[in-house]
């Protein structure tokens, strides 16, 4: 009883915050583009289990753990910090410190115990160019990454400047994704599909495959979707006959 009711919970959540989302997430600076297009048209999609779900909640109590110290030594200056309003892109840093009068944007990750922190060279670079946009909004100079082990509580931190080139960068590919969006242009698939670690876990998986490896009209590509599922539906009768 109680299991299917928290299932429900998450699932429903997540749901709403789907229909809800209307421009993008600094956290989508470095994914598919192909599959942020998606997100924004509301393209139905494979859903997330519920454990997947929990699995990313987890975060956030890692962040509070994580935050518990930071308060104790006083150097937190500000939590889930939003950057300023714009039409583009929105998104809340998790923390703003300050050491020796240096601020600091930080952002924690959780990563599970199958990948060993200590072979992390370099931080994973989409998390690298959110915190950089960060910087960018909060005019702050130096940013931090967290990683934390969820598995064994291990930490490993990445420290780095402001690189003003790169955020423009980033900002400027927001802006071209922006304008497929708005002129329903689907983006092309990224490179290595479908082996790159992104496709293994894309909830668009099976509209991509239709889709082609160039860029596409959305509309046109709405009517091979209903074609497609126009085809199975007559396969799936022709097969209930045969039965």
């Amino acid at each position: 009883m109680l299991k299917e009711l928290i299932d429900k919970f998450y699932l429903d959540r997540e749901r709403e915050k789907k229909r809800e989302q209307v421009k993008f997430y600094i956290s989508d600076a470095g994914k598919c583009p192909r599959s942020i297009f998606f997100s924004l048209k509301h393209v139905p999609k494979k859903e997330l289990e519920a454990e997947r779900l929990r699995v990313f909640d987890h975060g956030d109590y890692i962040q509070m753990m994580i935050q518990r110290p930071l308060f104790s030594l006083g150097i937190v200056r500000a939590v889930e910090v939003p950057i300023r309003p714009n039409e583009i892109i929105s998104g809340r840093a998790d923390f703003i410190i300050s050491i020796e009068g240096q601020p600091y944007v930080v952002d924690v990750k959780s990563i599970s115990g199958r990948l060993n922190l200590e072979k992390m060279k370099d931080p994973k670079p989409e998390h690298y160019y959110q915190v950089q946009l960060y910087l960018h909004f909060f005019k702050i100079q130096k940013g931090i990454l967290l990683y934390v082990n969820k598995d064994t509580q291990e930490l490993k931190e990445f420290m780095f400047d402001y690189d003003e080139d790169l955020a423009n960068r980033i900002l400027k590919w927001f802006e071209r994704l922006k304008e497929k969006v708005e002129k329903n242009i689907v983006p092309k698939r990224i490179p290595d599909y479908p082996h790159h670690w992104q496709c293994q876990y894309c909830p668009y998986r099976e509209i991509c495959d239709i889709s082609g490896a160039e860029e596409m009209d959305w509309n046109q590509l709405k009517e091979k979707i209903i074609t497609q599922e126009e085809k199975s539906e007559h396969n799936f009768s022709n097969e209930k006959k045969v039965k």
